[in-house]
């Protein structure tokens, strides 16, 4: 099972958004046959099968294996893969794209960026799992709580320079063997947890 599918064909959006073939596909982190998802799921044989093959001629599910059981074949199946990433092409002109923001302060610029890194990394994982390779990535997340507006444009500022020495220190546009990065660093704020009475 590879660990990202990246889905760019806005036809999937109905076949994946449909609440049944959700619960298909969350039952599937094993693998099963459409008669023991029936059980799980309270639903009848038939109608699984049916949703499973949509699923399976989309590329969602994949054969594993089949077993002969009471004179009959048992398909058994699993997802293909362990999350799904929805690409900005999934919603074709409406999909987020960077370079179509303007304002680069502002939230929607933010998640373009987010719903890029998703794209790219998605795919890069898929290629990465195909050659059999790991994904060499970083990532940090860090909770600041800052002061006032008046921090927060200072602590912007020193991390932006600060980011920009490194950029420069280590960027070597000359190097053969070299592996081009993608560095997003955004900041957004969150919902304080609740104090305890």
């Amino acid at each position: 099972m590879s660990t990202v599918h990246v889905v760019a064909d806005p036809r999937h959006a109905a076949l994946l958004g449909a609440p049944v073939r959700q619960r298909i596909l969350e039952a599937l982190s094993e693998p099963g046959s459409a008669t023991t998802l029936a059980k799980k799921l309270g639903l009848t044989r038939q109608s699984v099968a049916y949703h499973v093959r949509q699923l399976e001629d989309h590329g969602y599910v994949e054969l594993v294996r089949e077993e002969a059981r009471r004179g009959c074949v048992e398909r058994i199946v699993r997802r293909t893969a362990q999350y799904l990433v929805a690409s900005p092409e999934m919603f074709g002109a409406q999909g987020f794209e960077p370079r179509k923001v303007k304002d680069k302060f502002s939230s929607t610029y933010l998640m373009a960026l987010a719903s890029r890194m998703a794209r790219e990394v998605g795919e890069a994982q898929a290629v990465a799992e195909k050659a059999g390779k790991p994904l060499p990535t970083l990532s940090a997340d860090v909770e600041v709580r800052l002061a006032s507006p008046k921090a927060r444009e200072a602590f912007a500022g020193e991390l932006l320079e600060a980011i920009a020495r490194l950029a420069a220190k280590y960027n070597d546009t000359q190097a053969p063997d070299g592996r081009t990065y993608r560095l997003v660093v955004g900041a957004h704020p969150i919902r304080s947890p609740r104090r305890p009475a």
